[in-house]
């Protein structure tokens, strides 16, 4: 056996995803070469496929000083790239990050057609989007990747260069030119144009990313399911992570709440596990699944410890809407929007729709409308039906604050339609509901009955508590009380039937709201109370009518500031 033996089989093991026996071929290669940087760049990379992080950063440090000690500066720039990267997804060091990005950029000067260098453009094009949300900066990094790419004969980052291109045209507002750019990127991919698994990987997930981002979720259900098969077969534990934070997304959009919600629980254990850097990620889409629950306070904690993440600041404006409390829910939306690049158009979007909502409740329907005309904006650039929805609905939500009925009507049935067609229920019963109210202010009373069963319908088997209480509220309006019949459940507690009305509380209803305040759903109610739950259902929408609020959780923090509980 010559010296250089182990070498090559670990590199021949690395070729065929082999990570176990590529890392003991290095650990043999170093036995008899302790500092060579090859052997030392190698069981680098096998421990990062095997998560071995302490592993990672001790090879990786000492190849970068025996490539430095040897005098090969492209090399130890080679390997400052992927410390920068390890920093940033194993520990969250962002000081670190830029700084080893810093140094791998210094090293590289003059050797702009490496191979090296391209890797260089597309973590700094990665980082520019993902991370500071910087389409423009992330663009030219990525045009800096392809171009070194060729250079020197590098397809695997040509591709991802070409893949992060269109990742950020598709964020600045050029879509349809973005999502076409990332369909030929992972068509070269099925065909076998790409060879390294890392490449490949990010490829793929930057497609995805992108379908999530301007909710083309026909598009990316139908690479998701590409994208875990790759992951399975290589084991790639990490980017398999991703995908599924990426797949819960869709299943969310989509009403599978069940399965969103599992995918999200693995993937948090996962990431937290291998790449503790990146869990927030998981930890934000599990935040928004808990808000759509209507578990308000899981959702605030959840977006408490995602961090920095863009999505968090988000959804504490979200979760400040569902409690009633607009102003706040306005200023978390603007402050998040300012924080962004101009030129970052697609993130906007979740942001903007807030703020049209949170405005037009304060009857500021002047700031209202220069929201809902940038979204309408994004919206005709994408052209999917998602967007489209989302700008029928804050078209809704702006006439009908300004008691527009007519108009109101035809985007919430626009709305409704484009959310139907899409397949997204939790938009489409929230639509219904929009549509139900503008319908009783038009005195359309059977109509509106017609639509809030139809969007309870859509609401009910997601268990969307805060939605259903609205439907509750809206229905209790729509509806003259049911007579009791003879042996029915009776509710000893309630006000006398022909009690002329009152917004004081029954005595039950302080019991139910107090069961709320508990934590408790409609069924543990019931069954603490021994009522039936449509009773609870009866119960909860008189509180929320009488104390005027919007959610199950504004009625409680608005009872205690009563002393009613």
């Amino acid at each position: 056996m010559t010296l250089t033996a182990p070498l090559d089989a670990g590199q021949a093991a690395l070729a065929r995803g082999a990570w176990s026996d590529a890392f003991q071929a290095f650990e043999a290669a170093l036995v008899e070469q302790p500092d060579q940087p090859e052997a030392l760049e190698g069981r680098g990379l096998a421990a990062w496929w095997l998560d071995l992080a302490d592993v990672v950063f001790a090879s990786r440090e000492r190849a970068y000083r025996a490539y430095r000690t040897r005098g090969d500066e492209v090399s130890a720039a080679r390997v400052a790239v992927w410390l920068a990267w390890d920093h940033d997804a194993f520990r969250g060091e962002y000081a670190i990050t830029s700084g080893w990005l810093h140094r791998a950029r210094e090293l590289l000067e003059g050797h702009h057609d490496t191979a090296a260098y391209a890797w260089l453009s597309v973590r700094e094009s990665a980082f520019a989007l993902l991370d500071h949300g910087n389409p423009e900066e992330a663009l030219k990094h990525a045009e800096q990747a392809i171009e070194a790419g060729r250079a020197s004969g590098s397809v695997d980052f040509e591709m991802v260069g070409r893949a992060l291109r269109g990742f950020s045209l598709a964020t600045s507002g050029r879509i349809p030119e973005g999502m076409q750019e990332l369909d030929g990127v992972n068509a070269a991919v099925l065909a076998g144009e790409m060879q390294d698994r890392v490449a490949i990987g990010l490829a793929c997930c930057y497609l995805i990313s992108a379908c999530d981002r301007v909710r083309d979720y026909d598009r990316a259900v139908q690479w998701c399911a590409r994208l875990r098969a790759f992951c399975e077969r290589w084991e790639f534990r990490v980017l398999f992570a991703v995908c599924r934070t990426q797949y819960a997304a869709v299943c969310m959009w989509r009403g599978a709440w069940g399965e969103a919600e599992r995918e999200l629980e693995a993937a948090s254990s996962e990431l937290a596990a291998v790449r503790p850097g990146m869990v927030s990620e998981a930890l934000v889409r599990l935040g928004e699944l808990r808000r759509r629950q209507g578990r308000l306070d899981e959702a605030t904690s959840l977006f408490d410890r995602s961090g920095a993440h863009p999505l968090a600041a988000v959804g504490h404006a979200a979760v400040a809407l569902d409690r009633g409390d607009w102003e706040s829910a306005g200023d978390l939306a603007e402050r998040h929007l300012r924080s962004l690049p101009a030129h970052n158009r697609t993130e906007r979007v979740a942001a903007l729709e807030l703020l049209v909502r949170a405005r037009v409740a304060r009857g500021d329907q002047s700031r209202a409308l220069a929201a809902l005309i940038e979204l309408q904006g994004i919206a005709e650039q994408a052209f999917t039906s998602p967007l489209r929805g989302s700008a029928s609905l804050a078209n809704g939500v702006l006439a009908f604050g300004a008691k527009d009925y007519e108009a109101a009507r035809r985007h919430f049935e626009d709305a409704v339609d484009l959310f139907h067609k899409s397949g997204a229920s939790f938009e489409r019963g929230r639509a219904g509901l929009e549509l139900a109210a503008t319908l009783q202010a038009l005195g359309r009373h059977e109509a509106a009955v017609r639509e809030v069963e139809r969007a309870v319908a859509v609401l009910a088997p997601l268990d969307a508590t805060v939605e259903l209480d609205r439907a509750s509220v809206l229905r209790a309006r729509l509806l003259p009380p049911a007579p009791t019949a003879a042996g029915a459940d009776v509710d000893a507690t309630a006000s006398p039937p022909h009690s002329p009305p009152s917004t004081a509380l029954t005595r039950r209803e302080v019991q139910v709201l107090g069961c709320i305040a508990e934590g408790l759903g409609n069924q543990a109610i019931a069954d603490r109370l021994t009522i039936s739950e449509h009773t609870v259902h009866r119960h909860v929408a008189n509180i929320l009518t009488k104390l005027g609020v919007p959610s199950r959780s504004a009625a409680v923090a608005h009872a205690a500031r009563l002393g009613l509980l």
